[in-house]
């Protein structure tokens, strides 16, 4: 195994299973975004590979099916946060985007700054130079809308 791919390995190996869930969440909104592929298909795809490492697979499904069930409602509470259109998204930009806006407005049990704090870190991964950047000024924008009370609380 050369050293690159034993660093990948061991990288991988230190993430945590809901962080893991994550990024496979986010690769399959990818994959939806790209190839229109429905969310079941993608799924089927994802858990037949055999080097996904440790990962939550509840939180996965969730992820995956409740954020693109949910899209449209989802694409809708961005749109405001925006400063350009959803189609003039980066594919990795849109897809961390959806992901972490269903999770603000629907994944109540996950303390917004988690949510946001995943989510930076999905775009710096996977994202260019600066989307982390871009990404994490949109949720801080929808957070006010859609967690008001725990950023008042969180706030004063």
């Amino acid at each position: 195994m050369s050293e690159s791919a034993l660093k990948e390995v061991v990288k991988s190996a230190a993430k945590s299973p809901r962080h893991r869930a994550r990024e496979l969440a986010l690769q399959g909104i990818y994959q939806w975004r790209v190839s229109g592929t429905d969310a079941a298909a993608i799924e089927k795809q994802m858990q037949a590979e055999n080097n996904l490492g440790r990962y939550d697979k509840p939180m996965f499904s969730g992820l995956l099916r409740g954020a693109l069930a949910q899209h449209e409602e989802v694409e809708a509470l961005l749109k405001p946060c925006l400063d350009r259109s959803l189609d003039e998204l980066s594919p990795v930009e849109f897809a961390v985007l959806l992901l972490g806006a269903f999770e603000l407005s629907c994944k109540l049990e996950v303390p917004y700054k988690v949510v946001i704090n995943e989510a930076v870190e999905l775009a710096k991964t996977f994202g260019g130079t600066d989307g982390h950047k871009y990404v994490n000024g949109v949720l801080d924008k929808l957070v006010p809308k859609v967690r008001a009370t725990e950023f008042a609380a969180r706030k004063g």
